[in-house]
């Protein structure tokens, strides 16, 4: 039995390697940016950006072979049932000031406990947002994550540096299963040489110039929108303009991901630089970019249609591998099905769609291998051992085979949509062009 939440546990190790296999099936594509950058034989503390609830933590789980402890809003832990839970998966309680300050004094049994996993070489994990939010933004940082950092080296002294990592956590899409996330690490804070550089401010000075310090280093990681009126306007842009960016953006470390990161971030910059440089031409575009955002969810017509140039070849390709597959795909939808129903079932009960994917990685986490057994126990009945297994062996994928078939169905009509949407194209070529003159002026 465990003493300390960081203690070796070996059921845990093993719920671990599964949780992290499922992560890698719930995503098209993971890519990890940047793990040389994590300091070797340190106490390390994981600082991400918190855009999409449960996956955010189960991303940086996955990043490598340790356990690591992370922290959760101390809401969730007032049911003993659900709090032994969480213990067992390494989760301690932070109140939030939103708590009240009676309940954010209690943080300083969570933030002792936190440094004495750091000093048992256990890397530690919060999400210094505090809250998520699925945008690609960057809410102000919580002290709580310098607060722990500070502790744990003035615990460990000369013993060894704490460093605070920053991690850009950048999805493809906040509330699609199967979808893509990258997981970029960032430049870390050395606390010890932190504190000796800065010796001559106060705690809550040093506090508050870390976490403009470690609130730029993240921004670097992500594609940073400044949450103003041209939110929704600026990402549209960068769907819009992604395939002239990304070919003349070079690939970094053979990653597609950080390359796709690039070119938006390049999109982003440039958006940025007309609003300077010719704020009334600017403004136009955005206005137009907005208004075909606003449409384009309207008419129902995915981003992913957008970014393509001619959606009529996209469209026929996509009805080309549904025809292909169709064989395979219909009779697996039908298996699938008790779980997906239950898993729409459970949305509905939640009022943020950002933990949808979240709802889906739990309910297949659980279900799946559940609906494994029981399917597998029918085949070995019903059939010969070798038709059983190889019938078997073609459903284990099912389920995430018929997402990405689902996926293309939804993108072949949307492709249908915009390919007969005369006046949304017209718009998005408009768009096109006045971006480009922005860049010839510029």
């Amino acid at each position: 039995m465990r003493i300390k939440i960081q203690d070796r546990d070996s059921l845990y190790v093993l719920v671990k390697h599964y949780a992290d296999f499922l992560l890698h099936s719930a995503y098209r594509r993971i890519e990890y940016a940047g793990l040389e950058k994590v300091p070797k034989d340190s106490a390390v503390i994981y600082a991400p950006n918190h855009a999409n609830a449960l996956m955010d933590a189960l991303v940086v789980l996955a990043i490598d072979e340790k356990p690591k402890v992370f922290v959760a809003r101390a809401d969730i832990f007032r049911n003993p049932k659900i709090a032994r839970i969480l213990y067992f998966l390494r989760i301690m309680p932070i109140m939030r000031i939103r708590d009240g300050m009676d309940e954010v004094r209690k943080n300083d049994v969570t933030i002792h406990k936190s440094a004495d996993v750091l000093k048992d070489g256990v890397p530690f994990c919060i999400l210094p947002e505090g809250t998520h939010r699925a945008k690609h933004s960057l809410l102000p940082l919580g002290k709580g994550i310098f607060r722990i950092a500070i502790e744990a080296q003035e615990l460990l002294a000369e013993e060894m540096p704490v460093y605070v990592v920053p991690l850009g956590l950048e999805y493809g899409n906040y509330f699609r299963f199967r979808s893509t996330v990258l997981a970029q690490v960032g430049d870390p804070i050395n606390v010890r040489d932190y504190m000796a550089q800065n010796s001559g401010l106060t705690v809550p000075e040093l506090m508050n110039k870390m976490k403009l310090d470690l609130s730029e280093r993240m921004k670097h990681l992500i594609l940073y929108i400044p949450d103003d009126e041209w939110y929704f306007a600026t990402y549209e842009l960068c769907a819009l303009m992604l395939r002239q960016y990304i070919t003349r953006i070079p690939i970094r470390n053979g990653s597609i991901l950080l390359r796709r990161l690039d070119a938006n971030r390049s999109i982003a910059s440039d958006i940025r630089s007309f609003r300077e440089e010719n704020p009334e031409v600017a403004v136009k575009l955005l206005t137009m970019a907005d208004t075909v955002n606003k449409l384009r969810i309207q008419r129902g017509i995915s981003l992913n249609s957008v970014m393509s140039r001619v959606p009529v070849m996209t469209a026929l390709w996509r009805l080309f591998i549904l025809l292909l597959t169709c064989v395979y795909t219909i009779p697996m939808s039908i298996l699938v099905l008790p779980i997906v129903g239950f898993t729409s079932f459970l949305h509905k009960k939640m009022p943020d769609d950002a933990f949808f994917n979240s709802i889906r990685y739990a309910v297949q986490f659980v279900l799946w291998p559940v609906m494994l057994v029981i399917y597998g126990t029918v085949l070995f009945c019903v059939f010969d051992w070798e038709w059983a297994l190889a019938l078997f062996i073609l459903l284990v994928p099912a389920y995430n085979w018929c997402h990405d078939a689902y996926r293309y169905v939804r993108l072949l009509v949307s492709d249908i949509k915009l390919t007969s949407d005369r006046e949304l194209r017209r718009m998005l070529k408009e768009c096109r062009r006045l971006y480009n003159s922005l860049i010839r002026q510029s």
